[in-house]
C-alpha cells in the first residue's frame, strides 16, 4: 500500500531543529587552524553557552565527546564515524524519528538500524541523551535508563550493555545485532517488507495501526558488500517507500582512502535499482539533512538513499580525513585538541552539560504519537477483536490453539516420498492455522516445495503486500538478512533453498542465532542423493557447519513422519532452525514395527532393536536411516544383538539429560557405526575413537543417485560389514 504522509517535522532551524549555522557546525564555521595545525578555540566552553541559541550544537558535541571519551577509555573502538555523523544522528532522532523513549517496544515506532555497527558509540550516546528506558524480559519499560553514563564508561567491557558492536539482545533501543557490514542493510529491507505486510493485513478504515518508517545508517563498507546490493535491488523492485538508507560517504576504510578499491557511482547505481536518491554535501549541515529526510517522507513510490558527505574524525585536527580516526582511539593529545576545536573543556571526561538531555528529549515527537496510537488501538480492539488478538499472539511468540491439528500422517510405503514433499504438506497445514507464517525461496520454491498453495495464501508483490509467499529472487544473502528483519518485526518466517547454498546464508543464520530469532530455514537436496547435478551442488561439509553454530537447531529427518514431527518441534522453538530434506524418495517407515516418530522431539531415539542389550549400534540420519534398517534386518537374522538409532538432531539430543542419552547410546556398547552421506566431522562424539564412520570424505560426482550411493559406499553390504568389524574388534 502507498506510504502515507506523516505529520510534518518542526521546520529546520526552528523549535530546536538545527540549521546550517554555527550551532549546526556547518562547513563555513569549521574551527580555524593555527600555524601549528592545531585548531584554535572556535567558541565558548559549554558552561558559558547560551542555551536558547546553542543547545543544538551542545547536544551534537556531547555526542561526539562521549564517543571520543568512551573509545579512549576502552583503548579500543572507532571514534571517527560517531564524530562525523553526530549532526546527522541528532537531526534524525530529535526531529524526525517517531520514537517514544518511554516505550522502546511501541509497535508503530520508526525503526533505526546502525548497519555500520563499528560506529556503535554513536548509537549509545544517542540512546543516553534521548533518555530511552530499559525494557524487561517481557518488553515492558522499567523506568531505568537503557544506557546510563556509567554504561558508556564501560564501553566494550565485560557484560556491558555497550558492547563493541550493537547487540539486539543486550541493549534496549538496539533494533538489530549488526557488525558484519551489509547485514543491517539487509535486515532493514526485511523490516520494511514487514511493515507493508502488517499494514495490509491489520489496518482497517479509520484504523491505521501500522505506518512506520525504517531508517538504516550505512557506510562505504556496506556499499561494497554484495549483500547490500542484493537487498537494495529487492527493495527497489518492491518500491518500499517506507525505507530510507543514509549513506555516510566519507571515503575512508581501515586500509585508507576508498580509492584503493572502490570508485562506484553509488547514486547512479541506486537510481538504476529504482531508488530515490538525495544528496547532502556536508554532514554538519543539519538543515540539509532535515530537508532530505522530508523528501524521503514525501516519496511514495520508491525507497530513498540519502548520500551524506562527511569528514571522518571531524574536529580531530591531525586525524581528520585519515583512516586512523576510523579504526583506533584518537590518543589523549588528539582528544584534547578535538575538544578544544569544539570549545569543550579539554580536561573533561564523559561530560554531559546541564540541559543537553532535556533539550534532546523535548524535540522528540514519539510521546504524543504513541498516546494517540494507544487510544486508536483501544478502539481497534473493540471493533476488531479477532485481529487484535492475533496481533497480541504474534508479539508474544504464541501459536493459535489447534495449530498442529491438521498435520498429515503418512502410512508405511516402501517407495515413500521425498522429505521435501512431506515438508511442503506439513508447512501448508501449519500455515493455514498460523496466519502470520510467511516465507519464500531464492527462486527455488517449486524445487523445495515451499510454496503456500491453499486459497488465500497469495503473493507478496508490488501492488499487494499482504500475500504470504515471498519472492526473493536469486539473492540468498539478502534473503537470509531480510528474514531476520521480518522476524524482528514478529512475523514467523521461513526461507528455502538447496543445502549447498546455506553457505550463502551463513552470516545471516549466525546473526539470527545470536539474536535468538525463530527463523526457519528449509534446505533441500541434502546429499549426494540429489544425483546428476554433481559435486558443485552436492553438500558435504554444510551439515557440520550448521551444527557448529550455537543456538541453531538443525534437523535431518529420516522419512515423511519424522519430517512432520520436525515441523512440530521447530514451531515450538524460540530459536532459529534448519530443516534438512531430501530430493530423492525415502521409504516411509512402518511405525507398527519401529518406534514412533515422536522421538524426533528428543533429538535421537531407539528406532529398532533386537533386545535391550545390544552388541552393536547403528546410528543414522536422513535417508541413511533406512539403510541402517536394511542392515539391521540382515544382522538380526544372523542372531546379532543390534540397535538402530535415528538421530535427526544432535542439538536436541544434547539437551536431554544424561540418563536418557545413556539409555539411547549405552556407554558400555563401544561397537558403533554411524551412517550419513556428509562429512564425518563431529561424529566421534557419538561413535567414539574406535567407531566406524560411513560418510563422505571427499566431494561427490555427477551420476544417478543410485550409482552414487554404491560408488561412495552407502549400501546395506557396507553397513553390515562395518558392523561385523566393530563386533570383532570390540572388547
Amino acid at each position: 500500500m502507498p506510504n502515507r504522509k506523516r505529520a510534518p517535522s518542526p521546520a529546520p532551524g526552528k523549535s530546536g531543529a538545527p540549521g546550517k549555522s554555527a550551532a549546526a557546525g556547518g562547513a563555513a564555521q569549521r574551527p580555524p587552524q593555527t600555524s601549528r595545525g592545531v585548531a584554535a578555540p572556535a567558541r565558548e566552553t559549554p558552561a558559558k553557552i547560551a542555551p536558547a541559541r546553542d543547545l543544538d550544537r551542545l547536544c551534537i558535541d556531547t555526542m561526539r565527546t562521549l564517543a571520543m571519551d568512551a573509545v579512549q577509555k576502552a583503548n579500543s573502538g572507532h571514534p571517527g564515524t560517531p564524530m562525523a555523523l553526530a549532526p546527522v544522528m541528532y537531526a534524525l532522532w530529535r526531529n524526525v524519528l517517531r520514537y517514544d523513549p518511554e516505550d522502546a517496544a511501541w509497535l508503530n515506532r520508526d525503526r533505526f538500524i546502525l548497519s555500520n555497527g563499528h560506529a556503535s558509540m554513536l548509537l549509545y550516546a544517542t540512546l543516553h541523551l534521548a533518555g530511552v528506558k530499559k525494557l524487561d524480559a517481557s518488553q515492558k519499560p522499567t523506568g531505568a535508563p537503557a544506557v546510563s553514563l556509567d554504561d558508556i564508561k564501560a564501553f566494550r567491557q565485560l557484560d556491558s550493555v555497550c558492547p563493541g558492536h550493537p547487540e539486539h539482545y543486550a541493549t534496549t533501543g538496539v533494533e538489530a545485532t549488526t557488525g558484519p557490514l551489509g547485514q543491517g542493510c539487509g535486515m532493514s529491507v526485511g523490516m520494511a517488507m514487514a511493515e507493508r505486510w502488517l499494514a495490509q493485513n491489520f489496518n482497517r478504515p479509520g484504523f491505521e495501526i501500522f505506518d512506520y518508517a525504517i531508517y538504516a545508517l550505512c557506510s562505504d563498507g556496506d556499499m561494497m558488500e554484495g549483500i547490500s546490493n542484493e537487498a537494495a535491488s529487492l527493495a527497489g523492485h518492491l518500491r518500499l517507500s517506507n525505507l530510507c538508507w543514509i549513506y555516510d560517504d566519507n571515503q575512508v576504510t581501515i586500509e585508507g582512502h576508498t580509492g584503493l578499491a572502490f570508485d562506484d557511482d553509488v547514486a547512479m547505481r541506486f537510481r538504476a535499482y529504482g531508488w530515490n536518491v538525495e544528496r547532502v554535501a556536508d554532514a554538519n549541515d543539519t538543515q540539509a539533512v532535515a530537508a532530505a529526510l522530508k523528501r524521503f517522507r514525501e516519496t511514495q513510490d520508491a525507497p530513498t538513499l540519502i548520500v551524506v558527505k562527511s569528514h571522518i574524525g571531524y574536529g580531530a585536527p591531525h586525524k581528520q580525513d585519515h583512516s586512523a580516526a576510523h579504526g583506533e582511539p584518537l590518543g589523549e593529545e588528539e582528544v584534547r585538541l578535538a575538544k578544544r576545536a569544539y570549545g569543550w573543556p579539554e580536561d573533561s571526561s564523559f561530560l554531559v552539560p546541564r540541559g543537553v538531555c532535556e533539550h534532546f528529549q523535548q524535540g522528540m515527537r514519539g510521546g504524543a504519537l504513541r498516546r494517540d496510537w494507544l487510544e486508536r488501538m483501544r478502539q481497534y480492539r473493540a471493533g476488531h477483536p479477532d485481529l487484535a488478538e492475533r496481533l497480541d499472539l504474534m508479539q508474544t511468540g504464541g501459536l493459535p490453539e489447534g495449530w498442529d491439528s491438521d498435520l498429515p500422517e503418512f502410512p508405511p510405503d516402501a517407495k515413500g516420498l521425498a522429505t521435501r514433499e512431506a515438508s511442503g504438506q506439513a508447512l501448508n497445514a501449519i500455515a493455514k492455522k498460523v496466519p502470520w507464517l510467511v516465507g519464500g525461496a531464492a527462486d527455488l520454491a517449486p524445487s523445495t516445495k515451499s510454496n503456500l498453495t491453499f486459497d488465500g495464501a497469495g503473493e507478496f508483490e508490488l501492488g499487494y503486500y499482504g500475500g504470504r509467499n515471498l519472492h526473493f529472487g536469486i539473492r540468498e544473502h539478502a534473503m537470509g538478512a531480510a528474514l531476520n528483519g521480518l522476524a524482528l518485526s514478529k512475523l514467523r518466517v521461513y526461507s528455502s533453498t538447496f543445502l549447498i547454498f546455506s553457505d550463502y546464508l551463513k552470516p545471516a543464520i549466525r546473526l539470527g542465532a545470536l539474536m535468538g530469532l525463530p527463523v526457519i530455514h528449509i534446505f533441500t537436496h541434502d546429499s549426494i542423493g540429489l544425483g546428476e547435478d554433481g559435486p558443485t551442488h552436492q553438500p558435504i561439509e554444510q551439515l557440520a557447519g550448521l551444527r557448529a553454530i550455537p543456538n541453531l537447531l538443525t534437523l535431518r529427518p529420516a522419512d515423511a513422519n519424522e519430517t512432520v514431527e520436525a515441523w512440530r518441534v521447530i514451531m515450538r522453538q524460540a530459536q532459529p532452525a534448519c530443516l534438512v530434506l531430501s530430493r530423492q524418495k525415502l521409504p516411509t517407515l512402518d511405525r507398527s514395527r519401529y518406534a514412533s516418530a515422536e522421538g524426533v522431539s528428543r533429538g535421537a531415539y531407539v528406532l529398532a532393536e533386537t533386545g535391550e542389550n545390544p552388541d552393536v549400534i547403528l546410528i543414522g540420519t536422513g535417508g541413511e536411516v533406512s539403510l541402517c534398517l536394511e542392515a539391521f534386518e540382515e544382522l538380526a537374522r544372523d542372531g546379532v544383538a543390534v540397535r538402530v538409532v535415528s538421530m535427526p538432531s544432535w542439538d536436541l539430543f544434547e539437551r536431554q539429560d544424561r540418563a536418557y542419552r545413556d539409555a539411547v547410546l549405552p556407554p558400555q556398547v563401544t561397537a558403533r557405526v554411524c551412517v550419513e552421506a556428509a562429512s564425518p566431522l563431529g561424529w566421534d562424539r557419538y561413535v567414539g575413537a574406535t567407531g566406524a564412520k560411513i560418510a563422505m570424505c571427499g566431494f561427490g560426482a555427477s551420476a544417478p543417485a543410485g550409482d552414487l550411493m554404491v560408488k561412495f559406499g552407502f549400501t546395506r553390504e557396507t553397513v553390515v560389514a562395518a558392523a561385523r568389524r566393530q563386533l570383532e574388534n570390540s572388547p
